[in-house]
Formats: C-alpha cells, sequence, structure tokens
C-alpha cells in the first residue's frame, strides 16, 4: 500500500491488461469479480492486514472465504436430500 489514500481492502489489480488477458485464472470459475465498499472497525482491519502480511495470502481472498462461508451458513447452501434436516 504505497499510496495513502489506497484502502487496504481494495481488490489487488494485475500489473497490466495484457498479463490478466494471457494468464491463467487462479481463482477459478469466479471470474466476474466485482469491487465493493465496506466499513470495517479498525481493530479487524489491522488484523487482517497482519494475517495477510503474515501468510502472504491477499486480504481479498481472505474476504472472499468469509463471504462464502456465509453465504453457505445463511443463505445459499447446498440443497439438503430427502430425510435431513
Amino acid at each position: 500500500m504505497q499510496d495513502g489514500n489506497a484502502s487496504p481492502l481494495s481488490p489487488e489489480l494485475p500489473a497490466s491488461p495484457a498479463t490478466a488477458e494471457g494468464s491463467v485464472n487462479a481463482r477459478g470459475p469466479e471470474a466476474d469479480i466485482v469491487s465493493t465498499h465496506v466499513l470495517v472497525p479498525e481493530e479487524q482491519v489491522q488484523k487482517l492486514r497482519e494475517l495477510a502480511r503474515r501468510t502472504r495470502i491477499h486480504q481479498s481472498e481472505y474476504l472472499r472465504e468469509a463471504v462464502e462461508d456465509l453465504l453457505g451458513k445463511y443463505g445459499r447452501g447446498p440443497a439438503k436430500e430427502e430425510g435431513q434436516s
């Protein structure tokens, strides 16, 4: 984060359009990624930033994983088979 105005939760952008087009999409089927803005308590941002630094996994990857987990839990879980509750 070299720019003082950049958000710590901004999605990472490829270095150039040619790089993005010529590379294999590491994210898999979710190729249509959009930017969004959320307000997060400072303490959580600091902890997420430290986790990302320590593990070398982008903050955006952790946030996408968290959204998937929440959707699975509350809104988009696998269909239940008959006999399951």
